[in-house]
């Protein structure tokens, strides 16, 4: 019996060490079980959404410029796109999810013509439970200690990086994510305790609009992925996207006027709208990221990374007149560099902000002083609404700068037509501007999906400026802008000199999807859809490649981080056969000469190679996309990035007549 007894307490010893080893665990669970998210129930197709399934699909088929079949090989990009617009950085879904949806990839286009939906919210539905499962380890993790001084990284661009193959592996991915953004938010300024308290209000608020999904935001997400698998311009539009589309559209927008998208859970400013407050700042340059907002001079800078973009859009629109501060990650800073304040009084941004405009200016070239006339074209617009009301003095862009020539022909030596980041508007403005400088002829071509071609021709016989002229582009210089720009190279009228242009040589219309539908009970929204390409006098397409410079400049972007030929689906190059036109093509003959100059000028110039400087520095730390989760060495380039921006800034300023901060 005592042997018995001896024995049962040495078991009950060691069940008492393994409940203390069990108890040692258990605050981590009662911890991650305390924040179990919120339910995210399943959302399902709506039944209306089935037949705008069929008659979108039968649109795109039949009348898209691609003439693209439904099949297979768009079903399997169809798919691609969707997970990329759910899941772009690979952080929620698993390789096993990935595996499941693979039935589908070959048959999205079946499911299409049947108006079958259940698919496409299947999917949805799980990474609706993936990401239910991402906010339960979110907050837990909050409550946990993090280890600055860890020696570790982290690779924040995932687009192309492996599927997760557990939760554990999908753990350890946000662990180092949370601790990269308790760093960010560290060096921004707050302390620890604030920087858990921003990201637990910042993830419970992704959960919150998770939870508020709905059939029509599944529908339009789902819908834009099919869109976009023909071409990257065209788009689904539902009714709450229509009327945002609609306002951009009149420039009647009081608010900053910028065109925002959503990339990697944070809104990028795409395009600064000519005229508008964010553009005449002077602060603000496509491909920043806006990662806070707040309403007026002291009101708190609200954290919106993670926000639906529509969501944002509301944020930052307001009555005209009030102030709007955006906090903002310059381009130039790179993945993890400092943000700044930029504060914005909004405004309806009116056609008159986005006019051409003009001004002379004096240059010792060889001992003389040269005059050149600087022409800026922010856009190519038309008050149709007064043309068309019989107003004989409409604003144009053709004929402002018609006035402004006529200005200053006779007080020039030469001039220069600005074109940076004039990113189109209207062909006819384009065709008719070019006519300002060359006598008649053929400005561009248009091929619709029947292989038909249209060609627009110069309306004026006349020739309003004769001399010397140069056409100034870059990267975001688009569309109308290529048209123009092409016409003049190819006339020989003039040199082209900036970066490649954009490559957007597409014409889209735009579809009341109603039209289709009459006896829908609301709106159905509607379908932007490409329809045709440009061409050049000389046969070659604007589209993909853009317009090549005649001598090229020192960018801050490369080719392949901004342009149509950055899109996978982007409609490729090709030409038509080229038209009759009378050009002087013996102005190439001066390129060699005049680029030799250009560097023999620039390699002894102070500011210009404080430019290059600065193109490297910013190029550098966009493609530094591994960051360091150790405080001491993220503070030490946090505070050389700051000290860099700062003292860069403050000679823009100064040389701008301001004074430094």
């Amino acid at each position: 019996m005592r042997g018995r007894d001896s024995h049962h307490r040495w078991r009950m010893l060691v069940v008492s060490a393994l409940m203390l080893a069990c108890l040692a665990f258990q605050p981590a669970v009662w911890a991650y079980q305390d924040h179990l998210p919120t339910v995210i129930n399943k959302v399902s197709p709506a039944s209306k959404q089935a037949n705008l399934d069929r008659t979108i699909a039968q649109l795109l088929a039949h009348y898209h410029y691609r003439q693209g079949a439904l099949d297979d090989n768009l079903s399997s990009l169809i798919l691609d796109a969707y997970l990329e617009a759910l899941d772009a950085n690979r952080s929620y879904f698993l390789a096993s999810d990935i595996a499941s949806f693979n039935r589908y990839r070959y048959t999205l286009d079946d499911h299409l013509r049947a108006g079958n939906l259940q698919p496409a919210f299947d999917i949805f539905n799980t990474y609706q439970r993936r990401l239910s499962e991402r906010i339960t380890y979110i907050l837990w993790q909050l409550q946990q200690k993090f280890d600055f001084t860890a020696n570790e990284s982290l690779e924040l661009d995932r687009k192309n990086a492996a599927w997760a193959k557990s939760t554990a592996e999908l753990d350890e991915l946000w662990r180092k994510r949370l601790k990269h953004e308790m760093l960010t938010l560290m060096l921004a300024g707050k302390d620890e305790a604030g920087a858990r308290a921003t990201l637990r209000e910042r993830y419970e608020g992704v959960q919150r609009r998770a939870a508020q999904s709905t059939s029509d935001d599944v529908f339009q997400l789902y819908m834009n992925a099919v869109a976009q698998s023909f071409d990257p311009h065209t788009a689904y539009f539902s009714p709450r996207a229509t009327e945002n589309f609609n306002i951009q559209m009149r420039l009647s927008l009081e608010g900053i006027g910028s065109v925002l998208r959503l990339e990697d859970e944070r809104v990028t400013i795409v395009e600064l709208v000519p005229g508008g407050p964010a553009d005449l700042s002077k602060q603000l340059s496509p491909k920043d990221k806006i990662v806070g907002v707040g309403q007026g001079d002291k009101g708190p800078i609200m954290d919106i990374i993670g926000w639906r973009l529509d969501d944002v859009v509301d944020l930052i629109r307001g009555p005209r007149g009030s102030v709007v501060r955006l906090q903002i990650v310059p381009v130039k800073s790179g993945v993890d560099g400092p943000s700044k304040i930029v504060r914005l009084v909004r405004d309806t941004i009116k056609l008159e902000k986005q006019a051409a405009k003009s001004e002379i200016k004096s240059y010792k070239v060889g001992g003389k002083n040269i005059r050149v006339g600087v022409l800026t074209i922010p856009t190519f617009y038309s008050d149709f609404a007064a043309a068309q009301l019989g107003d004989t003095n409409y604003r144009s862009t053709t004929r402002d700068v018609r006035h402004l020539l006529e200005d200053m022909r006779d007080k020039v030596d030469g001039i220069v037509v600005d074109l940076r980041q004039n990113g189109g508007g209207s062909l006819q403005e384009a065709v008719e501007l070019t006519g300002l400088f060359i006598k008649q002829g053929p400005i561009v071509q248009v091929r619709d999906s029947s292989g038909s071609v249209e060609i627009e021709e110069d309306p004026d016989p006349g020739v309003v400026y004769d001399g010397p002229m140069v056409v100034l582009v870059d990267h975001l210089s688009a569309s109308a802008s290529e048209i123009f720009a092409g016409a003049i190279q190819d006339y020989g009228r003039g040199l082209v000199v900036g970066d490649p242009t954009f490559g957007k040589g597409t014409v889209q219309t735009l579809i009341d999807l109603n039209r289709f539908i009459p006896k829908a009970d609301d709106s159905l929204g509607q379908l932007k859809l490409t329809i045709a390409k440009f061409y050049r006098v000389s046969g070659g397409s604007t589209q993909h490649r853009g317009v090549t410079p005649d001598i090229m400049l020192p960018s801050l972007f490369d080719s392949d981080e901004v342009g149509e030929s950055t899109q996978p689906t982007a409609l490729p190059w090709d030409k038509v056969q080229p038209v009759r036109y009378n050009g002087n093509h013996n102005l190439t003959d001066y390129v060699p000469e005049l680029t030799n100059r250009y560097r023999i000028r620039t390699a002894s110039d102070k500011e210009f190679k404080e430019l290059l400087e600065d193109i490297k520095t910013a190029q550098e730390a966009r493609r530094k996309t591994t960051v360091s989760l150790l405080e001491s060495e993220r503070k030490r380039e946090w505070d050389k990035a700051q000290v860099k921006l700062r003292e860069r800034e403050n000679q823009h300023r100064v040389s701008r007549g301001l004074k430094p901060l």
